[in-house]
This record gives structure tokens, C-alpha cells and sequence, in this order.
């Protein structure tokens, strides 16, 4: 996932009034929205979009109702601002950290090895935010789930990407199957965040690990590279 979002600033308004000072009421609304925002994401990476409401959330941050209303609108968009809120933070803890890795096994690598990093560490209290959500809707059309289907392809594309670089530079065998690649390494990240939370451990997160090693071998065109040590 890259590029930015929407989130974290007032859309359609300016914060600087005509004689060049800040309006008071525009950034009191942007902290708000961040502030609802921050804990929106929290409560959904546990129990679900469905879980949040404007009532709840105002209640939890000490704020009016109207408040947080007028800052979204209806529970829908304060789902779809939750989502995009989620993208951005895991652009940030995901994806940011390899941009200066060079295109090769190694960046495929670590970019997994930064997934499941962030799953660990727990970016989101629930894990993976957006393997908590997407099970909740992946089988309910509507806005949400083509958010979230937006999303989870933006994921594979850069993950199909990379291993298309990887392949251009000759890591990976020209008859290597990206696609069946992806979706290998996807299923066995995401495995690793289901049950590193079901059993309440880490061991998952180092089989994963090892997992990831063993699939990028078996395609690459040298299975001893020092990137894949």
C-alpha cells in the first residue's frame, strides 16, 4: 500500500483563514477527527467494524456526540474513514520500512518479514487490522467491503511487484508463478497472525518466518543466495 490519505485533515476546508491565521474551529475539528480516528482503529482491529459507533466513541473520548457527528456523518463513513485511517498506518509500519532495500530477493523478503513484524509488535492491538475486518465483511457487498477489497489488492499488487522485480533481476526463475507465489506467502503471513492471537504466542511469527524462506527458494534461481541465508 502507498501514497496518502484523506485522514487527518478537514477535507473541502482550510485550517488558515483569509487574514493568514489558523481558524480555530477548523483545527479543534481536525484533532477531533484524529482523536476518533486513532481510537476508531484500536476498537475495530478487535471487534470489528461493527463495532463502532459515534455514541461509543464519543463516550470513550470524553467528547459530545454532535461533535464526532459532524466530523463523519453516518456510521458508514466513519467506517470507510477507519479503513482509510488503518491503510495509512499500515503503509507506515509496513511498507515505508523497505523502501530503501534494494529491488531483489532481499526486498521481498523483507518486506514479508515487515508484515510480520507489524503483526507482532501489535501496530493494531488485534493484529492484522485488516485480516480482523475483512472476514467480517468479505461476503457483504457494499462500500465497505470494496474498501476493503481495495485494499487487499493494493497489498498483493505491491507484493506481486516486488517479486516481479525480483525476477527482472534474476532471483527468481523466469517460469515462476508470481500469482501462486502471493497468494503462498500471503496465506502463510496471515496464518501466522491468526494463530499467534488464538494461542496467545510468538512461535507462529518464527515458523512464518522460516515458511517465507522456503518458498522463495523453491523459485529462486539460486536457492543458496546470501539473501535467502
Amino acid at each position: 500500500m502507498s501514497g496518502s490519505v484523506k485522514d487527518g485533515r478537514t477535507e473541502g476546508r482550510t485550517a488558515v483563514r483569509a487574514d493568514g491565521r489558523a481558524d480555530g474551529r477548523v483545527v479543534r475539528g481536525e484533532e477531533t477527527r484524529r482523536a476518533v480516528l486513532s481510537r476508531a482503529v484500536e476498537i475495530a482491529s478487535v471487534e470489528g467494524l461493527d463495532a463502532l459507533s459515534i455514541g461509543r466513541l464519543a463516550t470513550d473520548l470524553g467528547l459530545s456526540k454532535s461533535g464526532v457527528f459532524a466530523g463523519f456523518g453516518s456510521k458508514e463513513e466513519l467506517q470507510l474513514a477507519t479503513v482509510r485511517a488503518a491503510r495509512r498506518i499500515f503503509s507506515d509500519a509496513v511498507v515505508a520500512p523497505v523502501q530503501g532495500v534494494a529491488p531483489g530477493l532481499g526486498r521481498v523478503r523483507a518486506l514479508c518479514e515487515s508484515w510480520l513484524a507489524y503483526s507482532r509488535v501489535r501496530v493494531f492491538e488485534g493484529g492484522c487490522f485488516f485480516f480482523e475486518v475483512t472476514a467480517e465483511f468479505d461476503a457483504r457487498p457494499g462500500p465497505l467491503r470494496d474498501a476493503l477489497a481495495g485494499c487487499a489488492r493494493e497489498w498483493h499488487g505491491l507484493l506481486l511487484d516486488t517479486l516481479a522485480q525480483a525476477r527482472a533481476t534474476g532471483g527468481l526463475r523466469a517460469d515462476a508463478d508470481l500469482e501462486d507465489l502471493v497468494f503462498a506467502l500471503v496465506a502463510v503471513m496471515e496464518t501466522a497472525n491468526s494463530q499467534a492471537l488464538l494461542f496467545d504466542e510468538e512461535t507462529p511469527y518464527d515458523r512464518a518466518g522460516r515458511a517465507v524462506v522456503r518458498l522463495l527458494r523453491a523459485e529462486a534461481t539460486d536457492p543458496g543466495a546470501p539473501e535467502l541465508a
